[in-house]
């Protein structure tokens, strides 16, 4: 299988799992100003969570935190990613949805750190969270395929 993390430098591997700690540390903030970001981008994706929000933010940081602690072995868990792909569907997450939590993401993380988001770490994330957008959109395809 070639895996869409081949796009990632190592380099940006290593900037986005260094700072996974401090993501953590903050990853309640972190959630809630990603939800923000995104309900304010479109306020009709509010209609897609019936969970509380804050356990909505616990279950996106607990995954993101979860593939980022294991981008070095990205082809190992790669299935696994696709199958989200796949239940989102169930959802109703649409592939242009992607580049709006992408980016809501990015927002989130760079309130969140602030200064420590500098340029070369933003983008390393933005290459994480694209590879991974990928991978899910590719799990997407093949459930409207069936």
């Amino acid at each position: 299988m070639n895996s869409r993390m081949n796009a990632v430098t190592k380099q940006q591997r290593r900037l986005v799992q260094e700072s996974l700690s401090e993501i953590q540390e903050l990853s309640g903030p972190i959630g809630q100003l990603f939800f923000g970001r995104l309900f304010e981008m479109d306020p009709s994706l509010r209609a897609m969570f019936h969970q509380d929000i804050a356990l909505q933010s616990k279950k996106v940081m607990d995954v993101l935190t979860s593939v980022v602690a294991r981008l070095d072995h990205f082809d190992e868990f790669e299935p696994e990613i696709r199958a989200l792909g796949q239940r989102h569907t169930g959802y109703g997450v649409r592939p242009d949805h992607y580049d709006l939590l992408n980016n809501a993401l990015i927002w989130a993380l760079g309130r969140a750190l602030d200064s420590e988001f500098y340029p070369e770490l933003k983008a390393a994330w933005r290459a994480v969270l694209d590879s991974i957008s990928v991978t899910m959109k590719e799990g997407a395809a093949e459930v409207s395929t069936k």
